[in-house]
């Protein structure tokens, strides 16, 4: 009968017949993984799933609630084969995250529009926030940008002017589009439809001696401000300041956002007027927002 004799590493063991024998026990050497951006590829590229990768590029076809895509159009735009993508599509549906219009077409649900659309804020912000800030420094006025979230206009970036005197814009602030320069400046640019119901949304509410009401009045504004590519405010959401809005368009030609800057009546005459005009108008017709965040 053979015995069991328990090793030990790094001792030496002794038999009957004094013969010694040395046991080493080997160990796994633990693996190291690179960091920083090496690690993030590594991995990325190690447990990638391509499924997963498939339905998220397709879900980033969409930039919006508006946006119907057939697809064919999915196919184009995510790159992807028409033969692969209909498994795609159907599972995204099935689990509420597309919907499928009468037309065949697919859109985002709802759970899915408020993320996309505020990530999209967030990266238009970035692209344009140092144009925000060379208009700041050249005029020495706050500057501010506007987005379009679903009906409702909010301020998502403001550079205040550095003078004792000036005027302010608050981060977050719900616009009024009818007395707001960048308010109107976007939706003067929106279908019909979403003109109306932006406009019920946020009221019809008289703010100064100056705020129009009259819809009429307000839609006729919105198609000067068409016509000329930019809006402007004369103490209609306060007094005492002014204020020059011009959109942004993506790549589809609507506009999403806009720009302005805001000052005090004091310091505004129509050639520093004019100066503004031309320095918004620059950046309106140079920047293309992208639709897609990557």
């Amino acid at each position: 009968m053979r015995s069991v004799v328990p090793l030990m590493q790094g001792k030496q063991l002794k038999n009957s017949k004094t013969t010694t024998a040395t046991v080493v026990v080997r160990r796994r050497r633990p693996k190291v993984r690179p960091s920083g951006l090496d690690a993030t590829e590594t991995v990325a590229g190690e447990y990638h799933s391509k499924a997963i990768g498939r339905a998220l590029t397709v879900l980033e076809c969409f930039p919006d609630a508006e946006t119907a895509l057939s697809l064919s159009e999915i196919a184009i735009t995510s790159g992807f084969p028409e033969s692969s993508l209909f498994r795609v599509l159907a599972t995204l549906e099935s689990r509420s995250y597309l919907l499928r219009n009468a037309d065949g077409s697919y859109r985002l649900a709802p759970k899915m529009v408020d993320g996309l659309v505020y990530e999209r804020a967030e990266t238009t912000r970035k692209r344009i926030h140092p144009l925000l800030d060379q208009l700041n420094r050249r005029f020495n006025e706050t500057t501010s940008m506007a987005f379009l979230f679903g009906d409702r206009i909010q301020v998502i970036d403001v550079i205040e002017a550095v003078q004792d005197v000036r005027a302010t814009n608050v981060l977050g602030k719900t616009l009024p589009p009818h007395c707001s320069s960048m308010a109107k400046a976007i939706t003067a640019f929106q279908p019909r439809e979403r003109i109306d119901r932006i406009l019920q949304v946020y009221g019809l509410i008289r703010l100064t001696d100056k705020t129009t009401v009259d819809r009429l009045a307000i839609l006729a504004e919105y198609d000067r401000i068409r016509e000329q590519g930019w809006a402007q405010e004369h103490e209609e959401s306060a007094a005492g300041i002014c204020c020059y809005g011009a959109p942004l368009f993506d790549e589809r030609r609507r506009v999403v956002a806009a720009i302005s800057i805001i000052c005090p009546l004091i310091r505004i005459g129509h050639e520093r007027e004019a100066e503004i005009l031309e320095a918004l108008l620059e950046i309106s017709r140079g920047t293309t927002v992208s639709l897609h965040s990557h």
